[in-house]
């Protein structure tokens, strides 16, 4: 196994251990933890395709994992978010706030299960489809909204701070929600040949 695949699976390893800091109220300031874990375990994503393509150790193995690791490691931390509810009412409070942050968030799932399923088909035609820069600042957006919220939530006990990050992670929720349906329609539009019945000879 080459660097970029075990740091892809270092980020898949760190899933679990973020999951449990998020849960565990007996750790002093879990929150603020989880959220430093969870930044390491996002920047990694950007570090093993970096050195994968700089030195020329893309593998299939990697081309698997990579995708895999990093929806599972953003699906994981939205979905925990949203069984705390006190994580996503530190600025504004109201039933509002979740039934927004569930639509953001189901919007984003949905997208990424469509575009999943949409690359299974390309793939089983041999055809490979990169990613465009709108799925990338999506996902960087995704990234900013879970590391904001998660220290917002917890942020040594500094109220203003705590409602500044959690203001910039619910912005940043439905500007990543509507990223994702952009890129989603984008990339299915792009691609939409993969889509088309091919003629029988």
């Amino acid at each position: 196994m080459n660097l970029p695949n075990k740091i892809t699976l270092t980020r898949i390893l760190l899933i679990p251990v973020f999951a449990a800091v998020f849960f565990i109220e007996a750790i002093p300031q879990n929150y603020f933890i989880a959220c430093l874990i969870f930044i390491v375990a996002a920047c990694t994503d950007f570090l093993d395709g970096h050195i994968a393509r700089k030195y020329g150790l893309v593998t299939n193995l990697g081309k698997f994992l990579d995708p895999i690791a990093d929806k599972v490691l953003v699906s994981t931390a939205f979905i925990l978010l949203l069984t705390r509810p006190q994580s996503l009412q530190v600025l504004w409070q109201g039933e509002w706030v979740m039934i927004y942050a569930g639509v953001c968030v189901a919007v984003i799932l949905a997208r990424e299960l469509i575009v999943s399923g949409f690359r299974m088909v390309a793939a089983s035609a041999g055809l490979v489809l990169a990613a465009d820069m709108v799925g990338k600042v999506k996902t960087t957006f995704q990234d900013i909204s879970i590391a904001a919220l998660l220290a917002g939530a917890g942020f040594f006990g500094l109220t203003a701070a705590e409602r500044v990050f959690n203001g910039i992670g619910i912005a940043a929720l439905g500007i990543a929600a509507v990223l994702t349906v952009w890129s989603g329609i984008s990339y299915i539009v792009r691609n939409r040949e993969v889509l088309k019945e091919k003629k029988e000879q």
